[in-house]
């Protein structure tokens, strides 16, 4: 059970003070680390972002738009193993040397009976994978989807209401539709201004090049 999953526990410094179990992180507000990663590409001379739609099973923000891969460290591993969220949820091996690190963001939301604190590494990788090559995990995510990053940072941090999304379903199936702020999962808004801040300075590093 996921619930069980035991998590390193951390001090408001990130020093560790312990472990616990995901459900008594959440319901505690504990601080824990978690791992995001970004996909990127770069097709025909635009540069495209990728998100998942998670699952309509999922506990929290079920259909909601959101990080392409991400998850929780467990108490046996370090940010290093977060590759297996892409394998796991994106059906693709990446390497962590392939990831560029973005930040460590100090992450926190609190719902009624749910408070999520976590220290996120949070990372961009660069894909040159068509569609087809991903195979999405069923139970967690219902698809991926990819939209022109500049749209992206219009929608964040411009005046732009919505975007168009474009990509997979977990069957394959493809999805081409509108897409509006409301629909993505509520990570604080200083977050997603952060995180895109650091991806456009990356993306325009790279043009420079």
């Amino acid at each position: 059970m996921m619930n069980d999953e035991v998590l390193t526990v951390f001090n408001d410094q990130q020093q560790r003070i312990g472990t616990a179990s995901r459900r008594e992180v959440h319901e505690k507000g504990y601080w824990h680390e978690a791992f995001h990663c970004w996909l990127v590409s770069r097709e025909n001379d635009t540069d495209y972002i990728y998100f998942q739609i998670r699952s309509e099973q999922k506990q929290d923000y079920p259909g909601a738009l959101d990080i392409t891969a991400a998850g929780h460290s467990l108490h046996t591993e370090t940010v290093q193993n977060g590759v297996r969220e892409i394998q796991e949820e994106l059906g693709v091996n990446i390497s962590f040397d392939e990831l560029l690190p973005l930040d460590v963001f100090k992450y926190e939301v609190s719902q009624p009976h749910y408070i999520d604190k976590e220290f996120a590494h949070v990372f961009l990788y660069h894909s040159s994978h068509p569609l087809s090559a991903f195979t999405l995990q069923q139970e967690e995510v219902s698809g991926l989807v990819k939209t022109p990053f500049s749209d992206f940072y219009e929608l964040w941090l411009g005046n732009q209401t919505e975007l168009i999304i474009k990509g997979i379903t977990n069957q394959k199936e493809p999805i081409h539709r509108t897409a509006h702020k409301s629909e993505f999962a509520p990570h604080p808004e200083a977050y997603y201004e952060t995180i895109i801040t650091l991806i456009s300075q990356q993306l325009h590093s790279v043009e420079k090049a």
